[in-house]
């Protein structure tokens, strides 16, 4: 899905590493939340609570799941990370993703 619609949009920014990785939070009518980000070149852990499937729109980068070795992605390309868990990052251009939490 290219378009977002019937939601509403949290105006301030979620800011990550120093303001290299940021993101917007959107709340669709259906209750669910979603976030519209972009992540700068540069190595990222992030953890999660709720599981999350990460949609990754345009870029270059690599990608560590838990349990599992590094991985060249080719955008768009989406995964599933698993809830309470851990994943790394290794951006190697500007990256645009959506990233949606499963409860």
């Amino acid at each position: 899905m290219s378009k977002i619609e019937n939601a509403s949009i949290v105006k301030e920014a979620n800011i990550y590493y120093d303001g290299k990785v940021t993101s917007r939070t959107v709340e669709l009518s259906n209750g669910s939340i979603q976030s519209l980000g972009i992540m700068l070149p540069g190595e990222y852990t992030f953890g999660t609570k709720e599981a999350e499937i990460m949609e990754m729109l345009s870029g270059e980068l690599e990608i560590r799941l838990p349990g599992e070795d590094w991985k060249t992605l080719n955008t768009p390309e989406t995964f599933n990370v698993p809830a309470n868990s851990s994943f790394d990052l290794k951006i190697k251009t500007v990256t645009d993703y959506c990233c949606s939490y499963i409860k």
